[in-house]
């Protein structure tokens, strides 16, 4: 389980996309999950299925050329759901874009904005409080787009109708305690109920959060 939550952690997850799909298809290697995709704009009671968001790379380089961002490096470090963007802009201009904890100045704060287009990165608050004036060039290639929202099932029936309902979440990226360790753990439960009687149903879903638990 370890291994397996540990091959996943790489892939830039989030509440829709492509990260999320390759997570259900290294699940499917383990368990006969069926895909579900539910169109971008459905309306889910008082909720929408947003736009699907794709990311290949999100850079931030200083003035002198340096990497102060990367996604490659760490996925943490774009806002999720940025929109595309490809600028120059001065440190004063690019500080309100710029997220992090000043009590923790070590840590990658993990921010989203599934609902307001807008852009920025995440950074250890050391790296923020060091950062020299000058030209910033910025370059967050993305899609934000119609597509739909992902999620994997199983349905393991068993001998009387009553079944009991496990759901994980599957959109966060590089947080292993928060959702990899349910990934794995509830892949895992599946596969060896999967080769045993059961009096019980079992229905498994690997889902986004929030939208994804509601559709």
């Amino acid at each position: 389980m370890h291994d397996f939550a540990a091959r996943l952690f790489p892939i830039p997850r989030s509440l829709t996309g492509d990260g999320v799909r390759a997570t259900l298809l290294a699940l499917r290697e383990l368990v006969p999950l069926s895909f579900h995709e539910v169109p971008s704009g459905t309306q889910v009671f008082d909720w929408t299925v947003p736009q699907e968001w794709n990311l290949r790379r999100a850079v931030l380089r200083g003035p002198d050329g340096t990497v102060v961002a990367d996604s490659d490096q760490r996925n943490l470090q774009v806002v999720g759901y940025s929109t595309p963007v490809r600028t120059r802009l001065p440190l004063a201009e690019l500080r309100p874009r710029l997220h992090s904890l000043p009590d923790r100045p070590d840590w990658i704060p993990y921010r989203t904005s599934y609902y307001r287009e807008t852009w920025g990165f995440c950074l250890p608050h050391r790296v923020v409080e060091a950062l020299p004036e000058g030209d910033y060039d910025v370059e967050i290639d993305a899609t934000l787009e119609s597509g739909s929202l992902s999620y994997g099932e199983l349905f393991l029936p068993g001998s009387s109708d009553d079944e009991v309902l496990v759901s994980c979440h599957v959109c966060h990226p590089s947080l292993a305690n928060d959702n990899l360790s349910g990934i794995a753990v509830s892949t895992f439960l599946a596969r060896e109920l999967a080769r045993r009687e059961r009096r019980l149903g079992y229905r498994f879903l690997w889902i986004p959060g929030t939208i994804g638990s509601i559709t």
